[in-house]
């Protein structure tokens, strides 16, 4: 009797272990992301360690999670335009391309949010894929904080998109403090511009659109000061000079 119902366990172990040799480079995906959350943790809480030593391992778990995933998404790559292009339209090219800008500035809380959450959004799915490889009925708990982590999902990839705005003119603060270098804000921008024309991930493109319609709203009331009115469209109409034409698919 007691050997019956260790079977199933038994079994599961095995499917994980087979699951592990068939799926390494996920796997591996699903170790760094953990890595770049718990970088994350150990800077904002640093219980042991260097903070700054934890925030900078953080950016380079986020870039080897990025290389690795855009070794997935063109696994041949060759020295043609052509490649250069399609790797430049992956959003794990601009993640990997977005931890090497922050590598050289010193460290900064926000920056670290974006890869933070897009780990644990990625983190809760394929551990849920791990949870069944052992079996369906195993580690409740742990489907119930997952199930919780994609129910939210929408919101933090809304979250997402809007810090990836805000350090744009954080860049330049960091400029001005001496604390990024001169080609930080440019190579932000960039990066920015590649958010704004993703094909696979519209939310920084969407969270765009609703800043826009909020501040156009503000500068509607007729409680808002003319100086005030005049700034916010110039502003607006500044922003909108670099948003790059978009692919017909995306523009509809």
């Amino acid at each position: 009797m007691p050997s019956s119902e260790q079977e199933p366990q038994q079994v599961g172990i095995e499917a994980l272990k087979n699951h592990i040799r068939t799926h390494k480079i996920d796997v591996c995906l699903w170790c760094t992301r953990v890595l770049t959350m718990l970088c994350t943790f150990l800077h904002l809480f640093p219980i042991f360690g260097n903070p700054q030593s934890a925030y900078n391992k953080a950016l380079i778990a986020n870039a080897a999670t990025s290389a690795l995933r855009l070794h997935q998404r063109q696994p041949r790559m060759t020295p043609s335009r052509e490649t250069f292009q399609a790797i430049l339209l992956e959003d794990s090219c601009h993640y990997l391309i977005y931890s090497l800008i922050f590598m050289y500035v010193s460290p900064f809380t926000l920056v670290l949010v974006p890869i933070f959450c897009f780990s644990l959004i990625h983190f809760a799915s394929y551990s849920l894929t791990l949870l069944d490889t052992i079996g369906q009925n195993s580690w409740w708990g742990a489907r119930l904080l997952i199930s919780l982590v994609e129910l939210q999902s929408r919101k933090i990839l809304s979250l997402i998109a809007l810090t990836e705005i805000l350090l744009m003119p954080f860049s330049f603060i960091l400029l001005f403090l001496s604390r990024a270098g001169l080609l930080t804000p440019f190579l932000y921008s960039q990066f920015l511009i590649m958010r704004y024309k993703s094909q696979r991930n519209p939310y920084t493109r969407n969270m765009f659109r609703d800043c826009r319609a909020f501040f156009e709203d503000i500068a509607a009331r007729p409680s808002t000061p003319q100086f005030i009115k005049v700034i916010i469209m110039s502003v607006i109409q500044f922003i909108c000079k670099f948003a790059p034409p978009l692919p017909a698919q995306n523009a509809q």
